[in-house]
């Protein structure tokens, strides 16, 4: 074990040792200082997953101000694909922020933002003519695509999906289906939000994609009717509600629909965007091409950046200053953007992604076939979940998951939890991650499943 002198100050990005160091139990006594300093300093609704007190970051871990160095198997769900404090991403943004920090696009424009504009355009799926928006968060985004696709349909119902994450606004709390900790107590939503089934494969029974978008499309018509229906949102793949991979035709079939009934399908890729599933998109997958796309997370290197990206009949149906925000598309978040983007096509990341996926499904796959308590292995990419049930009835097992995580956080390991039912754990590793890191991050867990 090697013991590091912290009060040094540690440099982050990849420079950093690339190794699981524990100098201190987690928490050490400096990351318990700041944890009861944001006990008495922060709202209590801000949540925590690992208490530690983060003082550096590059490459697949972080450093704690105890000089403990933690594998990173979480990327800040999912944004850091390029690595914590990327080189170009550093060396752009500090350029940036030496010229200027802010004009508001909206009063005073900037190329930087059109140049991201013309980057996405170019990116997402499909090559008709394409216009794009930008602005903070994931969540801003969706509500922009919400707002978008009524401007343009003249329609007001929005249909989202089981198990589905958008956010936590107003109107993205109603497209979220899970309750705690989300929406509870946060209501009324906003009105015009239906939720039909998802296609589930580990609880469907055996039902094909084709068939489980029969089933939500009869939903639709019955309930609904594609007469009132402005838009229909999914994730490729669900994030939050326990990174859900639809059965094969699924998403093809819910496109084919939408076309044929002037509904506006639109594509949450905040999470599984920019090479995190081993494509550039997790549309890429199924061939599907969305009507709208919104992207967030991996964006931008860890700056806070969104965007709606869409054909542009579509896009072009908000009326001027329809659109926007004061921070929307800041100057420093764009150089982020670009250099993230040139990060990911010279530095081979998407296919870096592919590489953690074979790693990641291979071995968690190994560990199902001598524990049962594994009831699916699932996912794309870097992006990749496993299901935790009670093996006598499959039911989920909320309280081993819980077990497991905890004692992978007390190890040096950061992994995160989700699902609907709180029983999976999700695996979104920096795609600068090591083999080695990342492998020795997958044996705690296994670890964890043993001691539970």
């Amino acid at each position: 074990m090697t013991i590091v002198d912290t009060t040094v100050t540690v440099t982050g990005g990849p420079s950093l040792p690339q190794e699981r160091r524990l100098v201190t139990a987690i928490p050490g006594p400096r990351s318990q200082e700041l944890m009861a300093r944001k006990a008495a300093a922060v709202a209590s609704g801000v949540g925590t997953t690992i208490p530690v007190a983060i003082v550096a970051g590059g490459g697949g871990v972080l450093v704690d101000a105890d000089g403990n160095s933690i594998i990173d198997l979480g990327s800040g769900i999912a944004v850091t694909g390029v690595g914590n404090a990327n080189p170009r991403v550093v060396e752009a943004v500090t350029a940036q922020l030496n010229a200027f920090t802010h004009t508001c696009f909206t009063v005073a424009p900037y190329d930087s933002y059109v140049d991201v504009a013309e980057k996405l355009n170019e990116l997402t799926p499909g090559d008709h003519d394409k216009r794009t928006a930008l602005f903070n968060s994931g969540a801003e985004a969706v509500e922009n695509a919400v707002k978008i696709a009524r401007a343009y349909t003249k329609k007001q119902a929005v249909v989202a999906f089981d198990h589905a994450y958008h956010g936590r606004t107003n109107l993205t709390m109603g497209l979220t289906a899970k309750n705690i900790p989300y929406k509870n107590g946060f209501g009324p939503f906003a009105p015009e939000v239906y939720r039909v089934p998802l296609s589930y494969p580990f609880r469907d029974g055996g039902l094909s994609g084709a068939e489980a978008a029969a089933r939500a499309i009869l939903q639709i018509e019955k309930q609904i009717g594609a007469e009132n229906l402005a838009a229909l949102i999914i994730e490729p793949i669900q994030g939050e509600g326990g990174f859900i991979v639809p059965a094969a035709g699924f998403l093809p079939a819910l496109v084919e629909w939408c076309r044929a009934n002037d509904v506006v399908f639109i594509a949450d890729e905040v999470q599984t965007g920019f090479g995190r599933t081993g494509a550039w998109f997790a549309s890429d997958h199924e061939g599907i091409v969305p009507d709208l796309i919104t992207t967030a997370k991996g964006i931008a290197g860890g700056l806070p950046l969104s965007a709606v990206t869409g054909r542009a009949e579509i896009m072009d149906a908000a009326g001027a200053g329809g659109l926007g925000g004061t921070y929307a598309g800041n100057p420093l978040a764009c150089a982020a953007a670009l250099a993230s983007i040139e990060t990911y096509e010279q530095d081979g990341l998407i296919e870096r992604a592919k590489e953690i996926g074979t790693v990641l499904i291979g071995r968690l796959n190994a560990l199902r076939t001598t524990d049962a308590r594994i009831g699916d292995v699932r996912g794309r990419g870097a992006l990749v979940a496993i299901e935790l049930v009670d093996p006598a009835t499959g039911a989920p097992d909320a309280a081993l998951t819980n077990k497991v995580a905890a004692y992978a956080h007390s190890q040096g390991v950061l992994v995160l939890t989700c699902g609907t039912y709180g029983n999976v754990i999700r695996f979104l590793p920096p795609l600068t991650i090591s083999d080695d890191l990342l492998i020795e991050g997958l044996q705690v867990v296994a670890e964890g499943l043993k001691t539970a």
